[in-house]
Formats: C-alpha cells, structure tokens, sequence
C-alpha cells in the first residue's frame, strides 16, 4: 500500500453547522443520517458539515463573521482560512438540506461551481449569527480525519424554508428537526453528544462561549483545550 495516499493519516479541515429553532421554548436541532456504507461514521445521525474545497476561499461572504469566532478561527491554525470554514459551512448546510444561510447580494465577476442557486435568487452568503463554539480533530486510527469546526446559528438567519428540504442532495437521509430533549434516542457519535451537552447548557444563548472547547488529536497524546486565552487542561483519553 502506498501510504503517501493513506487517508486516515492525513487531516483536513472541515465545517459543521448546528442549526437550532425554537430555542427559547422547546429547542431543536437539525440533523440527518449518514449512508450505512459512509466511510465516516455510517448510519450515524448527524449535523450537516463537511470538509473544505479548494473554492471555499473565493466564495465571497455578505458578512464576515463576528468577534470574538473570527480570532477565535485563527488561533492554532492559519488566520487566512476563517473565511473558507465559514463558506464551507453554508455550502454543505445548503448541499446536504436544501437550506440557505444568505443575504440579498449581487456577485462580482464568475459564479464559483456550486453558488448558482444562490447566485439565481440574488442572494450570496452569509455568516450573520455563525457562533464558533466547538473543534474537535479525528482520533488517530480513523479511516477518515478531520480538524471539524462546529458553527452553531438560529434557524431564524435561513433565507429558506425551515420545514423544506427539497433541494437536497441524498448525502444524508431522514432529514428532520429533532427536540434536543429527545436527541439521545438517535444513534449520535460521541463527538455530536458532547457538542450538543455543550450547546444545551448555554441555551436559549447561541452566541459565542467564554471559550470554545478544542478536542485535540492532533498529536500523540489527545488534549482538551479551550481556545480563547486558555492553554490545554486535561487528556482527553
């Protein structure tokens, strides 16, 4: 085997949005379920995301993203790819449910693979309300490995009917918004319940944390970190 082409050992960046409504009454969070022959967590529930694309860079936003997520994006990483996080975050939020995170807007120049939908209504995206609050990289030993960044941000910032996935590719099935209070019934990665513990115990707040935990496998030894002034704190095991 040459392992130059060895996909678990190489990490690449990646985007996941957390997408709440009703969060004042009786919250709910969209998820859908992966294929059961996914090389990356089969037949597991959950949030849209995925990994960034070459394009993601050149995708022009209506908003930029907010202090403190925008800094926040940059610490341990290259500050130049928080824009490309943000678009890869609403571009698979649009592949994979059909929804869109935009604002009416006018694109200069060539529509990038992809935006022509967007590009149709006269809007482009948008990372209004986009709260940085969680990363997390792939164990060592996966078949696939990612440095995911989640986004959490109110279904009231969709450009698109909140209750309409017509539009979406067939990536994840059982597209539905489910009441958090009833989420553990799900098959959830790890990963997923420990983002939503966090969520849930910030509620009805979808802003930024004081600090955004940093679930880092990147070494040999697996640190739980928080970005935002604070160093690593324990192992994470």
């Amino acid at each position: 085997m040459d392992r130059s082409l060895d996909k678990s050992k190489i990490i690449r960046d990646a985007a996941t949005v957390i997408l709440i409504r009703d969060k004042s009454t009786r919250p709910q969070v969209l998820m859908g379920q992966r294929g059961e022959h996914a090389a990356f967590m089969p037949n597991k529930f959950v949030f849209p995301g995925g990994a960034v694309d070459p394009t993601d860079s050149r995708v022009p936003l209506a908003e930029s993203g907010a202090e403190p997520c925008r800094t926040r994006l940059g610490e341990q990483a290259d500050p130049s790819l928080s824009s490309a996080l943000l678009v890869a975050a609403i571009r698979e939020l649009w592949e994979e449910t059909g929804q869109m995170l935009a604002a009416p807007g006018n694109w200069k120049g060539n529509i990038p693979k992809g935006w022509d939908a967007f590009a149709n209504e006269g809007l482009i995206p948008s990372a209004r309300g986009m709260a940085f609050v969680f990363r997390a990289i792939t164990p060592r030993g996966r078949p696939r490995r990612f440095d995911a960044r989640f986004f959490a941000v109110d279904a009231d910032e969709l450009h698109t009917d909140i209750d309409d996935f017509s539009r979406a590719s067939d990536e994840l099935s059982h597209l539905q918004w489910i009441p958090l209070d009833d989420v553990r019934r799900f098959d959830l990665p790890f990963i997923t319940e420990v983002v939503l513990a966090e969520i849930v115990g910030n509620l009805p707040d979808l802003g930024a944390p004081a600090q955004v935990p940093f679930f880092n496998n990147s070494d040999e030894e697996s640190l739980f970190e928080r970005l935002g002034g604070v160093g690593p704190l324990t192992a994470a095991g």
